[in-house]
């Protein structure tokens, strides 16, 4: 505890006048900044302890090693550049997977971040909003895998699955479709499997943002001239939502590159001539089955830079000069 000292200041006001004395308590920076935010950095101390442990720590780790042959097996051996030399020359399958990603999380990402906030705004001028936030919620609660064993069992390839005895008792087909074993199918579920699953979140978000936008700026912007729904979208509601549309298109863009687990329920690992194989999956091939624990590190650090790259392309893009 820094000690403090009382200091006498004497305030000449002129003859006649009551001359006042003030006592100044003065404290090291130090104190005087715990004092003023002690209470908050001990109540934000087990998320930073958590943070550093589980996200700094493991980067600083796959730094270390992304310039090193390491197995479990051996000590790490410095190689350099080798990996990344290997990753973007020799590693066909890097390329394949780098492709896919971006296509995956191109079509995934923007795509589910706007349905998220059209739903949102269509929901909140509807009755029954309850039943409606709750519908597009609960997809978000179930793990990617029992997504995915629930969507194998729609598009099963047998007469047994749903669609395909739909399609036969309606007669527009004369043999089951092997969804899951066709590249032309195997894309279009994961990307419809991964757009429902991914809506509830972000929904949530913007449905309580809408929530938070008082009613009498609406009523304001009637007088001055606001003459429609789309209007009062544009000119009043986006602005207002900044924050919100910031964050989950945060998310949106980390979210679409880490797709995996859909993938591997659905078409398995590998799929056919890798068709949906991502960095994601790459990544945990060589850490997992393979434990080249080096070149894995590298494969994260490259995926780590694209998706910080994108996200502060975002924060650009949504976030006015000043707010940067």
């Amino acid at each position: 505890m820094a000690k403090k000292k009382d200091i006498v200041v004497i305030d000449d006001v002129g003859e006649g006048e009551i001359l006042e004395a003030k006592v100044y308590q003065t404290q090291s920076k130090f104190a005087q900044f715990m004092n003023r935010t002690g209470t908050g950095w001990l109540f934000m101390l087990p998320f930073l302890v958590l943070f550093v442990l589980f996200s700094v720590i493991p980067v600083l780790t796959s730094i270390r090693y992304c310039f090193t042959y390491y197995d479990l097996v051996r000590p790490a051996e410095w190689t350099g550049l080798e990996n990344y030399r290997y990753m973007f020359i020799d590693d066909d399958i890097f390329a394949i997977a780098f492709k896919n990603t971006f296509v995956l999380a191109i079509l995934t990402g923007p795509t589910g971040y706007i349905l998220s906030f059209f739903f949102a705004w269509v929901i909140n001028n509807l009755k029954y909003k309850s039943f409606w936030v709750l519908a597009f919620y609960t997809p978000t609660m179930v793990s990617g895998t029992a997504i995915g064993i629930i969507w194998m069992v729609l598009f099963d390839g047998s007469r047994l699955g749903y669609l395909n005895y739909a399609l036969l008792r309606l007669g527009l087909i004369s043999e089951p479709i092997a969804f899951t074993a066709e590249k032309a199918w195997i894309v279009p579920i994961i990307i419809i499997i991964s757009l429902w699953s991914s809506l509830g979140g972000n929904f949530l978000i913007f449905f309580a943002g809408l929530q938070n936008v008082r009613k009498e700026l609406y009523e304001a912007a009637a007088i001055d001239g606001i003459e429609n729904s789309y209007q009062e979208l544009w000119y009043i509601t986006l602005p207002l939502m900044k924050p919100q549309l910031l964050y989950t298109a945060i998310t949106s863009i980390t979210g679409a590159f880490g797709v995996g687990s859909i993938c591997v329920t659905v078409a398995g690992n590998p799929s056919p001539d890798y068709c949906v194989h991502t960095l994601s999956l790459h990544i945990g091939d060589y850490s997992g089955a393979r434990l080249e624990l080096g070149y894995a590190c590298a494969l994260s650090l490259v995926m780590f830079f694209i998706t910080f790259t994108l996200g502060k392309v975002t924060m650009k893009f949504l976030s006015s000069k000043d707010e940067l």
